[in-house]
């Protein structure tokens, strides 16, 4: 316990590259069982190295819990961000922004195209492959224009899920402005998903947690092994 509350006060770098944000639920017991959300955020430092910054662990996931987390990391010495990536809970845009309004912001595409694939299953693929040809273009003009395709075909047929692609396309196509070569690690939450998927399956085994107590020693032990091995 006095381990993870040094770690959760350790001071941290000035800058990071990338914030990935990302957050999982849990059974946690309390005086009944419920379902309570785990948030980690995960940055790369400029050396391109990863490190889990903080996780925090309660309640239900909203944009204004992570707007109080943002600030402790700029607290304990992250001062700058040059790109958030995270997915599209509402707000939390907005939230990131207010704690680093010079930071570019990365919504994440893999999200995205699952939410929009509730089109009717005959169309799936298809919707699927010409969204494909938007975020996989060589350069933005061309997502652009493969966007206005893609807008053309299905604008009739699925209004709402085209107007929603239209009105996020700057924060889609974000990765598009950076180097060929990393934005494969930039336009999903891949990196941060991976740690995500590590931790439950820790905590799978247990129905549910006994206390917030058990959930923070169990992620805290999680997080030490992957810091660890990417600091080497």
């Amino acid at each position: 316990k006095e381990d993870i509350e040094k770690w959760h006060t350790r001071p941290l770098h000035k800058r990071y590259s990338v914030l990935y944000l990302d957050g999982l639920y849990v059974k946690l017991r309390r005086e009944t069982v419920e379902k309570e959300v785990i948030y980690v955020v995960l940055g790369v430092n400029e050396e391109g190295y990863r490190e889990i910054l903080d996780f925090f662990v309660g309640g239900q996931e909203s944009a204004y819990v992570w707007q109080e987390i943002l600030q402790q990391l700029y607290q304990r010495g992250v001062k700058e961000v040059l790109l958030g990536v995270f997915d599209g809970l509402p707000g939390l845009e907005e939230a990131f922004r207010a704690i680093y309004p010079k930071a570019d912001v990365q919504r994440c595409v893999v999200h995205k195209v699952r939410n929009t694939l509730i089109v009717l299953k005959k169309d799936q693929f298809e919707v699927a492959e010409g969204l494909k040809l938007i975020y996989r273009a060589p350069n933005k003009e061309m997502a652009l224009q493969m966007f206005q395709q893609f807008e053309s075909k299905w604008s009739i047929k699925y209004p709402r899920e085209v107007q929603s692609w239209a009105n996020e396309l700057d924060v889609l196509l974000t990765f598009m402005d950076d180097p060929s070569s990393i934005r494969s690690m930039i336009y999903t939450m891949n990196a941060i998903e991976r740690t995500i998927k590590e931790i439950r399956k820790r905590l799978k085994p247990m129905n549910s947690l006994r206390s917030l107590e058990a959930a923070k020693k169990v992620v805290y032990l999680t997080i030490q092994n992957f810091n660890e091995k990417w600091a080497g």
